[in-house]
């Protein structure tokens, strides 16, 4: 696949940047596009999502985090459209706004408010959102799944709360996965312009030939994820999932076994455990074969821990049903120079 910009030769890619043009803060939503909002609420709401908003067009969800959306549906024919990201300032919104391409500040016309930037990363043609402002709400209370059984069944039990059945509780997103053909390019994009650095990467025969890898955000001394982007190595481009926080480990269970009981949504993998970054998982698809993971991280990162660069897993399989799962990016024409000029004298001053 052909890149939407005249990018340079491939070259080896530094494991991380020195100087990003920004550092992120964290992921903010991720935004798909179906052509039935109620079918995508009623999945998101037997996954463990509570909507927050709607309108006639566009369906926002949240976890049970204080943020005020986590995943938002536009309606439309089934595809990708963006990935988002909290900056640190509105300085760090001048500065991508002045990338050639990307879009001028623009207030954000939907529930929960806020600035933004949007800009076609220019490897793969993905669309990311760097946004900053948007509103905080209220963390959900989490409370035992009430039981609904018949009141003489009820009536026999001393401890109703030890039984539970129902949906996960999702707290947050935590990291999107992207297929691409060009990977190296991808992930030098992704930590020079972004600031992500690197935790895990595998490779197989030589070790410069890196065929998937997990990056994180650069908090400090702050702990973190395992990775918020991973980029793998395919002949396909598009977002291959979205990652869910649930609350602990029986939640993600509780919600399993409730997707399989009602038998609507189709299970991709899992219930299992990704050594590396000491991560359980569960992965399902929507109606429209969009795939989402329940996630639980049993690790934490700061910006020294170090890397490991390994031999790729007998799981990595890039021919597999679960590796060719690809959400392709919806066509994006947006930018203009307008928008890079004016940013770029605002940063000049």
């Amino acid at each position: 696949m052909m890149c939407a910009c005249d990018c340079a030769p491939e070259k080896e890619t530094p494991m991380n940047s020195d100087k990003p043009l920004i550092t992120v803060r964290d992921i903010a939503w991720g935004r798909l596009q179906a052509p039935d909002l109620d079918a995508m609420e009623q999945f998101l709401v037997e996954f463990g999502m509570v909507r927050t908003a709607r309108t006639a067009t566009a369906l926002y969800m949240r976890g049970t985090d204080p943020a005020h959306h986590i995943h938002v549906t536009e309606k439309g024919e089934p595809g990708f459209i963006s990935v988002a990201y909290h900056a640190a300032n509105e300085n760090d919104l001048l500065r991508v706004a002045a990338i050639p391409g990307a879009m001028g500040i623009e207030n954000i016309d939907e529930p929960g408010g806020g600035k933004r930037v949007r800009i076609k990363e220019p490897v793969n043609g993905l669309m990311i959102e760097v946004v900053h402002g948007v509103e905080v709400t209220a963390a959900l209370e989490v409370r035992p799944r009430p039981l609904n059984w018949k009141p003489e069944a009820l009536k026999t039990l001393g401890q109703p709360e030890r039984l539970q059945f129902g949906p996960s509780r999702v707290k947050r997103l935590s990291h999107s996965v992207f297929a691409t053909p060009r990977l190296k390019e991808s992930l030098r994009w992704f930590r020079e312009t972004l600031g992500f650095i690197l935790t895990d990467e595998f490779y197989q025969g030589s070790i410069d030939n890196v065929v998937g890898s997990f990056n994180r955000l650069n908090r400090g001394d702050d702990e973190v994820d395992h990775h918020v982007v991973n980029c793998y190595e395919s002949p396909h481009t598009g977002m291959q999932h979205l990652s869910y926080v649930v609350q602990d480990v029986e939640d993600l269970f509780v919600g399993h076994n409730h997707l399989k009981r009602i038998n609507r949504y189709e299970h991709m993998r899992g219930v299992g455990y990704h050594p590396p970054g000491g991560q359980i998982f569960d992965y399902w698809l929507n109606p429209w074969g969009q795939m989402h993971e329940h996630y639980f991280p049993t690790q934490q990162f700061t910006a020294s821990s170090p890397a490991n660069i390994f031999s790729a897993p007998d799981a990595h399989d890039p021919t597999s049903v679960f590796a060719n799962t690809v959400a392709r990016p919806v066509p994006w024409n947006g930018g203009g120079s307008g928008a890079v000029s004016k940013a770029a004298a605002l940063l000049a001053k």
